[in-house]
């Protein structure tokens, strides 16, 4: 027997006595509710993905249902999961399903890889769980169980690796049980390979694991290059009444794109632009936060102003400082909000 059919046999074996069968997502075929999994699932872990899926699911609870929803609604129900242009290109492919498919799931890998936001792990992941199609997946996790296993050195970031990664994961795609071998490798790489502390102990296929022959593991897969992350810096002004924060909407598109966040620039300048009059103001502890290309330090000041009605100017709305931090603004906001309540 080869190696790459040993491969997929045991890592079969092992998802049907031993992988996740549980999971909110898993026991159905409905490609809405994979799709959603499958997009909140990237890059963010299971515990935090389990109770977004199901507010959204319980909000949102069809495609149609997303579909028709303002874009609004769908990224103050995404607030905290990060990574927004994720919700956007939901928003995007929900539409494009009811007006471009009447509703109904293409169940072709490629169809689906032409859907806003689905590339092409995703979509083979769909049309997998969704259509029991034979499809390769290559996400974050199933990239290091390959590195490991088969000892493919460089990172697999790189188009080279990357190429040599695909072509390895469709040599081991096996022609039958595609659901459990698609189950096996995310389930594989979630619990067992894991990036630090892998439990080569119980893997099921650790006896041909390259990594594990050599001691490797902490090697492979091959780290990315990491250069100095750019620095940059902003002041938001978190503009009360007493009783309210005053809160503006970002444009959809850009960092933090659609959520709510206080008014961003110089205090004088913000308050003049407002046409507001400030009582007082107390800056706060600088706050830093790290997004994947820069570090962004948060220079936040609190000011109070005398109580208004409304705000003329479009985008902006008063919000009860109680209710504030989970009116769909993003994690750092959040934190700074709580501070300011508490």
């Amino acid at each position: 027997m080869s190696v790459a059919p040993a491969f997929s046999k045991h890592l079969i074996a092992w998802q049907k006595t031993a992988g996740r069968h549980d999971l909110p997502w898993q026991k159905t075929s409905d490609p809405y509710r994979i799709w959603l999994s499958e997009i909140m699932l990237q890059q963010t872990q299971v515990s935090t993905v389990i109770p977004y899926f199901q507010r959204f699911l319980s909000r949102f609870p069809t495609v149609q249902a997303l579909a028709e929803a303002p874009l609004d609604v769908v990224i103050e129900h995404w607030a905290g999961l990060g990574y927004y242009a994720r919700a956007r290109n939901l928003h995007r492919c929900a539409r494009e399903i009811v007006a471009v498919h009447a509703g109904k799931w293409p169940n072709s890998a490629n169809q689906l890889s032409a859907l806003p936001g689905i590339g092409r792990s995703t979509a083979a992941a769909i049309a997998a769980f969704a259509f029991g199609q034979r499809a390769t997946i290559l996400d974050g996790n199933v990239k290091r169980v390959l590195c490991r296993q088969f000892g493919v050195a460089g990172f697999p970031g790189q188009a080279a690796v990357d190429r040599e990664l695909w072509v390895l994961a469709e040599r081991l795609l096996p022609k039958t049980d595609i659901e459990a071998y698609t189950q096996g490798l995310m389930d594989l790489g979630a619990t067992l390979c894991t990036r630090s502390r892998p439990r080569c102990e119980i893997c099921p296929v650790a006896a041909g694991c390259q990594a594990r022959l050599s001691g490797r593991q902490a090697e492979l897969p091959t780290a990315r290059p990491r250069p100095k992350l750019p620095e940059r810096r902003a002041s938001f002004v978190f503009i009360s009444d007493g009783a309210r924060l005053l809160l503006e909407r970002r444009p959809p598109s850009g960092l933090w794109g659609g959520l709510l966040v206080p008014p961003e620039g110089e205090v004088s300048a913000v308050l003049a632009r407002l046409g507001l009059n400030g009582e007082s103001r107390r800056y706060l502890k600088p706050f830093k936060h790290s997004f994947t290309h820069f570090r962004l330090t948060l220079e936040p000041v609190l000011c109070f102003v005398k109580p208004a009605p409304g705000m003329a100017e479009p985008g902006l709305q008063w919000v009860a400082i109680d209710t504030a931090a989970s009116a769909g603004v993003p994690t750092p906001i959040r934190k700074l909000i709580e501070q300011i309540a508490g």
